[in-house]
């Protein structure tokens, strides 16, 4: 049997064993489970992943050779060929998973994340006075809020865009109006607001998209630690950067085909249009005109109009880049299928510093989480559930709502789990989330779920 010592990871010495963790295995970037602690640097990531580990003395050795597995080269790139070493991890923790790269994504970023979010937002903002934000309702507390002023923002974005494909105004003081709730309630708690994000109506994705945008852009804006007026900024950004696309005909708009590079010309020219109808509107906040105007910039320059890269891409509009494509590739459009969550995290993940800016992209991630609130899930006992709420400290473990029992048939009752509490079925098996479904899965309706 293994002699466990429980050592805090500020008081680790180069060639102990750590065999096991404050937390599950696949909650962490290690594709091996028990490992030697090398050098100065192997301690630096455990310390920036865990608070205690367990060390086992007697495999702990003064000389460390190649051959051995240390933590440094735990983080590998191939989980199917990871090989686990002790033999008291969970069953699920042993799984070659299919969101263990998810896991991994998640050690990575909170491995990179010591700094608070307001000294990495200095970099980003500098001369703003940032703020740490913190939750101040639960869920529950703030769902009621949520829904009123989600719907309010809704009814004044499809009354102001549908009067504007007939040539009327923005009006943009009653947007600024009616950001504020949605701001507001984002600041205090984001979860509700991005749960109601994720319910999205099939034939109106124009205006679902700019709503969701919007949600996803002050979150992240809090994220940063950015003041509320900057979040305002990114609220109307979100809702409007793409308002030239309704001048643009119908049937490019919802052509279900590739487009031809003229159709593809017609298709870019939303931009300029957007911006001259913010302006000719009287819209002087250059943040907003900025999202507006390069949307489409990516970061190593390939994107359009004017093939920006990198720090020449204003930063609320690097911003609106990365919600724009998240909320995009998150909904089902007329010529491509709505991904999972968890799919788009790996996918923005893998074009980080390619497409869009490093920095900007992990902390959206840490904004949102891997399992976002609307996030469909399946549960290791086969029940399938919507994610209700995120874990600020364990992003993997959600609170949820079950919907499907284990044979995949609705359930009569609500019932909430908070998988940080309920770690283990009723017969004593662990209780993990196995999977992220793409919407509508198992035929379920979001946008019919009521609470």
């Amino acid at each position: 049997m293994e002699n466990l010592l429980k050592v805090n990871t500020s008081n680790l010495v180069i060639g102990m064993y750590i065999s096991q963790l404050d937390r599950p295995w696949l909650e962490t970037p290690f594709l091996v489970q028990g490992f030697y602690v090398k050098n100065r640097k192997d301690i630096d990531i455990i310390s920036n992943i865990c608070d205690y580990v367990f060390v086992n003395s007697s495999a702990s050795s003064k000389k460390i050779t190649t051959s051995m597995a240390t933590v440094s080269s735990a983080m590998g790139k191939n989980p199917v060929n990871a090989k686990t070493n002790t033999s008291n991890s969970t069953s699920a923790d042993n799984a070659e998973s299919p969101l263990r790269d998810i896991a991994a994504i998640s050690g990575k970023i909170k491995s990179n994340s010591k700094a608070s979010p307001t000294s990495k937002g200095a970099g980003l903002f500098p001369g703003k006075k940032l703020k740490a934000y913190a939750d101040t309702s639960s869920w529950d507390e703030e769902r009621s809020s949520a829904v009123k002023a989600v719907s309010s923002l809704h009814e004044c974005l499809n009354d102001i865009l549908s009067r504007n494909e007939k040539a009327g105004s923005l009006e943009i003081t009653r947007i600024k109006r009616a950001v504020e709730p949605m701001v507001d309630s984002v600041t205090r708690n984001p979860d509700a607001c991005i749960w109601l994000a994720r319910m999205k109506e099939e034939d109106n994705y124009i205006y679902q998209h700019s709503l969701g945008s919007a949600i996803w852009a002050v979150a992240l804006g809090r994220q940063l630690g950015l003041p509320k007026s900057d979040l305002r900024s990114l609220a109307i950004g979100g809702l409007l950067f793409d308002i030239g696309k309704l001048k643009l005909k119908k049937e490019i708009l919802k052509a279900n085909r590739h487009l031809t590079s003229k159709e593809t010309k017609i298709m870019r020219r939303h931009v300029q249009v957007g911006v001259k109808l913010l302006k000719d509107d009287g819209i002087g906040n250059q943040d907003v005109i900025d999202m507006a105007a390069h949307h489409h910039e990516r970061h190593n320059g390939t994107g359009y109009p004017q093939g920006l890269s990198g720090d020449n891409i204003p930063v609320f509009a690097r911003i609106a880049a990365i919600v724009d494509c998240y909320d995009a590739i998150t909904s089902d459009r007329i010529y491509a299928k709505a991904i999972s969550p968890s799919q788009a995290i790996k996918q923005l993940y893998a074009w980080k510093d390619i497409y869009f800016q490093g920095e900007l992209i992990e902390e959206f991630i840490q904004a949102v989480g891997v399992y976002p609130a609307g996030t469909l899930v399946e549960l290791s006992s086969g029940e399938v559930a919507v994610v209700v709420g995120e874990s600020r400290s364990r992003r993997l473990r959600p609170q949820v709502m079950l919907l499907l029992d284990s044979n995949k048939q609705p359930l009569d009752d609500i019932n909430f789990l908070n998988l940080q509490e309920v770690t283990h079925t009723e017969d004593g098996r662990p209780l993990n989330i196995i999977d992220s479904l793409k919407p509508n899965a198992y035929g379920i309706d979001m946008s019919a779920i009521e609470l």
